[in-house]
């Protein structure tokens, strides 16, 4: 049998052929030529296992290389990162790549993040109740303030309707104008205060758009006039004859406007202007304009006198008097609507302040009625009314101008007073004062809906926040009238809620 080859060269060199002959000799190089084949196979194994061990530690060596330059690259960045945030972070160094000193640094920052989240989360939780706090203080000077204007007002209103002397007239005139000046000036500081707390909430109601200028034209025309100044108003008819929006804010809008521009304008010409700018389909896009031939506004002026408290110079609130307040409350209130108020004057010429209101189109075509302008109304004759109020002069106000058209009024100093006469009589209308001592206006309205759904109770507030016009409907009203209430608000709203709510004149398209 063959052997090995290195066996063989070894047989050949040094064993005689006549050996070969012998049994034993051949048994014992044939046991020599497997072990060298085995030595030769388990030697080609090994080498075999070492060059995989070397070329797998080289690849392993390699990966861990590589992976350390990413983890270095890694806190190179994370370190980059902290510095882009913290200046201050003097502990980072390009060449330090010590994980646990970055790793000890972003504890620490998440700690003082913690901290400083508590400290913000305090803070606004402190401005919330300075905020409340504010609008309490608000609420209540509302109401302190306004509850003697309303009975200085109403009781002028009456004197006035009761045929006094020509010099009784003019004293008479004299307290309206300053009392309106002064209610004038509440409502602005109170407006502003409310839309800075973004408490104003715009309502949606049909508004004859030219009637509606006409009736500010009216308002303001009697002050015009004092200032030898003529109202026009130049109206586009092409403009829908009714439109959705919130005729309360328009009106002060153009109220704020139409004032300062009587303000400042003698022996001149005031024109409130209003006309199409787009008619869709939906909608209508309308530009109203105030122009005046006063004293026009210097133009390094007409940037600064929308800002709050801010007037054109320092001369202006000595000569012509104002807070500072009208011109900011209308650019907060056409911003709030999408809008803006847009200036143009010539210093010694007048001044033209517009602006342009989208309004929903409406589908009522409302068969307008007069608004009632005098005290000789007598459509409410015999309407029985319960006044809930606790201060005497504002009854003998209500009072006053409710006798004046014919109705019958019984009176309540309290809630509690108003819920037992309500339960003993049938009434009208309710006319119910929100703050009153025992029991408040919310809560008598509650336990009134409880016995009774049907009977109107209209609300009498001195401050008609976003808040307090809600809890208003929620607690069950019907409406409200803002004191001090003009004698033509409290009377439309007995009217609409009485005589006129069966038979009201509205026809749907």
């Amino acid at each position: 049998m063959p052997y090995h080859k290195i066996l063989e060269s070894q047989i050949g060199k040094f064993l005689p052929e006549k050996y070969l002959q012998d049994e034993a000799i051949c048994n014992f190089l044939t046991a020599i030529s497997k072990c060298y084949a085995t030595f030769e196979k388990d030697k080609k194994i090994s080498e075999h296992a070492f060059d995989v061990s070397e070329k797998e530690y080289q690849e392993v060596n390699n990966n861990l290389l590589q992976q350390n330059e990413i983890r270095k690259q890694s806190i190179l960045k994370l370190k980059e990162a902290i510095k882009s945030m913290d200046p201050n972070a003097s502990f980072v160094s390009e060449k330090d790549d010590d994980l646990f000193s970055t790793i000890s640094f972003l504890e620490e920052q998440i700690k003082k993040s913690k901290e400083l989240s508590a400290e913000l989360i305090k803070s606004k939780e402190f401005a919330e109740k300075a905020m409340q706090a504010k609008s309490d203080f608000l609420t209540v000077m509302s109401h302190e303030i306004r509850t003697p204007l309303n009975a200085i007002i109403g009781t002028i209103l009456l004197l006035q309707y009761q045929d006094p002397l020509p010099s009784q007239k003019e004293f008479l005139s004299v307290l309206e104008i300053s009392s309106e000046n002064l209610l004038s000036l509440i409502n602005d500081v109170l407006d502003f205060s409310k839309l800075e707390e973004g408490k104003i909430i715009f309502t949606d109601r049909d508004i004859e758009i030219q009637h509606f200028l006409n009736n500010i034209k009216m308002a303001n025309q009697i002050r015009a006039e004092e200032k030898g100044n003529e109202i026009v108003v130049l109206y586009d008819e092409n403009i829908p004859d009714f439109v959705r929006g919130d005729d309360v804010r328009i009106g002060q809008i153009l109220n704020n406007l139409i004032s300062n521009a009587i303000k400042f304008t003698n022996d001149g010409i005031i024109t409130i202007q209003a006309s199409l700018k787009e008619n869709n389909e939906d909608s209508a896009l309308v530009y109203f304009a105030v122009k005046d031939t006063g004293i026009g506004i210097p133009i390094e002026n007409q940037q600064i006198i929308f800002e709050r408290f801010t007037q054109a110079n320092t001369n202006i609130t000595r000569d012509y008097g104002g807070s500072g307040l009208g011109l900011a409350i209308i650019k907060k209130l056409l911003e709030l609507q999408g809008s803006e108020i847009n200036l143009e004057s010539e210093y010694g010429k007048g001044s033209t302040f517009y602006f342009v209101l989208l309004f929903k189109k409406s589908k009522a075509n409302i068969i307008r009625e007069e608004k009632f302008q005098t005290f000789d109304k007598q459509e409410l004759k015999g309407l029985k009314v319960l006044l809930v109020e606790d201060v005497l002069f504002n009854v003998m106000v209500a009072d006053g101008m409710l006798q004046n058209w014919s109705a019958i009024t019984e009176v309540a100093e309290n809630g509690v007073i108003a819920v037992e006469k309500m339960k003993e009589n049938k009434y009208d209308i309710v006319l119910m004062d929100i703050q009153m001592p025992v029991m408040d206006g919310y809560a008598a309205t509650i336990e009134i809906r409880k016995f009774d759904t049907t009977t109107p109770i209209i609300a009498l507030t001195a401050s008609l926040s976003a808040d307090i016009q809600q809890k208003v409907i929620n607690v069950g009203m019907n409406g409200f009238v803002t004191k001090p209430f003009n004698p033509n608000d409290l009377y439309n709203v007995l009217y609409e809620n009485t005589i006129n709510k069966s038979t009201k004149k509205v026809l749907i398209d």
